[in-house]
């Protein structure tokens, strides 16, 4: 169905509606109009990484976890599987009357947030720190979400709107004042990108104040911005229990009634939260107009007009038994595979469980199932822990010792014994092992959203970049046995590596790899799969000396664009068990005839490059191809270099393989101090590797990426 005809349709029906009942239809957990036969409906729902919260679904890994996979296919085949177990779930329940929270079709996901700072604790739950990658993989997301068909299939939500990335402390009552720059150049193009290429159906504010306004309430953002300038047709929904903030916290206002009013007159359709019950109160009041409730309950039912649901359609015969199909599962582990990290092996990866007769599997981590899911999950009716999966792989032909050698964070793991009750015992396991296998790190009870049980102390935020004391002495005691040990790291951010990276043989950032992650781990370790992920976060050295306040939303010294010291593992990279490198990098011009894009000042090539790889190891893998462009004349560009290309390659030993990029055409745009973006300056440099042209990754490479110079002409 065309969105003019599902509006069409939609006003129909809320014409024929009292203004009771249109204003009801404005809260998330919307009630059913009998006499319309309209039927409940509750808004809220989660697909950040499989369908949360409503019981049995295929758990994917964490985003920023499939986000290191730099795999757009993969983002929207995960996306697609989230719709289909979603159709699934709400058919079922829904025909034997269940509309109940987490149940209905509208997905608060995905989130698009720049991950900016590495203590920001709902970090995992994005796409990293680049808005270009960022962009593309929620671009992708969205599409599988929504599908293509005249049907939409669900209903994406792109959020938090915007410039929101911690503390979560202070999120209720937090004014953020980015410069001009900074919104246009990195808070915003993952929210725009996602609105004019992908359509999302929804947007989602922000707990936070920009400028002075609420999000949720925000007319620059919401009226200005995303209808205006970026042309946005769906409906715009509050954080939950946001609105009420206006009045509790951010003091904007001074009642229920007008922090509604502020909100609804600024666009935000859809309340999540309660504040909404005082709309008509407003009403009554002169605050708000029988028209903008209208509209909003308009633009509501669009989107249930769009999703079919008051219709017959394609999406009604998905049966019961896709829920954790075979196929979904498959790709869950394709997911989890393809986003391991390995940042350092000496060669004792991957293991030949033919020379092995004791494998210590070892840390809090390693039988952990919360681990395996980080925040907004669903039910799995398997989980394979980290342990599981090894000792699955070695079946009869090795003996898997275990200790889990420490509490997650606590001195002790059990409440009367002494601190490092287990570390003796850890001792023993390496002491009996031909190898260790050193599994560490976070889950969402360290990291996540503020309110989230277990990480009040700093309200879901980390408050240092270290491992909880109790997990550093186990990896000093695990160190000194002199073991051959390989450190897996379980979480959703940056953690310091400096003594990892020293003493261990070999370094493997699992993220949370889903499910059954630890079978897709163990085929990792054994060589069965090589790891071919990339970090889509740097991970910063020591203790962050010089590193800008949290509180601090400028992007200088922060990421891997404007970072101005050495980073102990940089954006883009991941070593592989094969040897892969770029050996021919040619750029093409589609055209001499260069496009033009609104709100853009001059205009801007289009520009392929292909590019020859070459994987000499003794191991088959895949690897990701990246190109970074630096402009080299304008004062306005990023302090390092930008992302603007990349491309999974599959290569067998031996072999030569060619793909071609497309250059993101905003690449060649700068921004200026008040916000504008333009074209400024001719001479620009590629650098085409799989990893990126920083001094650390040359360094940990030891090969130099293929550099290309290209000049604009006639600008």
């Amino acid at each position: 169905m065309e969105r003019e005809e599902a509006r069409r349709r939609a006003a129909e029906l809320v014409n024929k509606m009292t203004i009771e009942e249109r204003a009801a239809q404005l809260r998330y957990n919307a009630p059913a109009i009998l006499r319309l036969h309209i039927p409940a409906y509750n808004w809220w729902n989660e697909g950040l990484h499989g369908v949360a919260r409503a019981g049995t679904a295929t758990v994917f890994p964490q985003a920023i976890g499939m986000a290191a996979a730099f795999d757009e296919e993969l983002m929207r085949d995960v996306a697609d599987c989230i719709a289909t177990e979603g159709r699934a779930i709400y058919n079922e329940h829904s025909v034997r009357g269940d509309r109940d929270i987490y149940k209905g079709l509208t997905f608060w996901s995905p989130n698009v947030n720049i991950f900016r700072d590495p203590r920001w604790g709902r970090g995992h739950e994005t796409y990293g720190e680049d808005p270009y990658l960022t962009s593309r993989l929620g671009v992708a997301f969205v599409k599988g979400l929504q599908g293509e068909g005249e049907v939409m299939k669900a209903a994406a939500c792109a959020k938090h709107y915007a410039v929101h990335s911690g503390p979560e402390g202070i999120r209720h009552e937090f004014d953020v004042h980015p410069s001009p720059k900074d919104m246009e150049e990195t808070y915003l193009p993952a929210f725009e990108a996602l609105v004019k290429e992908a359509g999302v159906e929804a947007v989602m504010g922000a707990y936070n104040r920009v400028n002075g306004e609420p999000c949720c309430g925000s007319k620059t953002l919401i009226e200005d911005i995303l209808r205006r300038k970026w042309g946005f047709q769906g409906h715009f929904v509050s954080d939950c229990w946001a609105i009420e903030d206006f009045h509790e916290r951010h003091m904007v206002t001074s009642s229920a009634k007008e922090s509604a009013a502020m909100a609804l007159n600024a666009g935000c359709d859809l309340n999540c939260g309660v504040t909404y019950l005082h709309i008509l109160n407003a009403l009554q009041n002169g605050l708000v107009t029988e028209e903008a409730i209208t509209e909003a309950a308009v633009r509501l039912f669009t989107t249930r007009y769009l999703l079919g649901l008051f219709d017959r359609c394609e999406f009604d015969a998905i049966p019961y038994e896709v829920v954790e199909c075979k196929e979904h599962k498959r790709l869950a582990d394709k997911a989890a595979k393809e986003g391991i990290v390995l940042l350092k092996n000496d060669g004792v990866l991957p293991l030949d469980i033919r020379k092995l007769k004791t494998i210590g599997v070892i840390g809090p981590n390693a039988d952990s199932r919360a681990a395996l899911v980080g925040n907004y999950h669903g039910t799995s009716s398997e989980y394979i822990t980290v342990l599981e999966g090894i000792q699955r792989y070695a079946g009869n032909r090795a003996k898997v010792l275990y200790s889990a050698g420490s509490h997650l964070y606590k001195n002790e793991t059990e409440s009367l014994a002494w601190p490092g009750d287990r570390i003796t015992e850890a001792k023993i396991v390496a002491a009996h092992s031909d190898v260790v296998i050193l599994c560490v790190g976070l889950d969402e009870t360290l990291e996540g959203e503020q309110g989230d049980t277990g990480n009040s102390s700093a309200s879901g935020d980390k408050e240092n970049l270290f491992l909880p004391d109790s997990q550093r002495k186990l990896a000093r005691a695990i160190a000194h046995t002199g073991k051959p040990v390989i450190f897996l790291l379980m979480s959703g951010s940056a953690i310091n590596l400096s003594y990892a990276s020293e003493h261990f043989n070999a370094v493997m950032q699992l993220w949370y790899p889903g499910a059954r992650g630890g079978s897709s781990v163990a085929d990792i370790l054994f060589g069965e799969a090589s790891p071919s992920g990339k970090l889509p976060v740097t991970f910063y050295d020591g203790e962050m000396e010089g590193f800008p306040e949290f509180t601090d939303y400028s992007m200088k010294g922060r990421t891997y664009r404007y970072i101005e010291q050495k980073p102990q593992f940089s954006f883009g990279f991941g070593l592989t068990y094969g040897d892969v490198a770029v050996t021919e990098a040619v750029l093409q011009e589609v055209s001499p005839e260069y496009t033009q894009e609104e709100g853009i000042t001059g205009r801007l090539p289009e520009v392929r490059i292909k590019v020859t790889a070459e994987n000499n190891g003794v191991f088959e893998t895949d690897d990701v191809i990246q190109v970074y462009i630096k402009n080299l004349d304008s004062e306005y560009a990023v302090r390092n270099t930008s992302l603007c290309g990349f491309k999974r390659i599959h290569l067998e030993t031996g072999e030569r393989g060619t793909v071609e990029i497309k250059i993101d055409p905003r690449a060649f745009t700068v921004v200026d101090e008040k916000g504008e973006r333009l074209v400024d300056g001719k001479h620009y440099k590629f650098y085409v590797a799989t990893f990126q042209p920083d001094e650390r990754s040359r360094e940990l490479m030891g090969i130099e990426p293929v550099e290309l110079d290209y000049t604009i002409r006639n600008i």
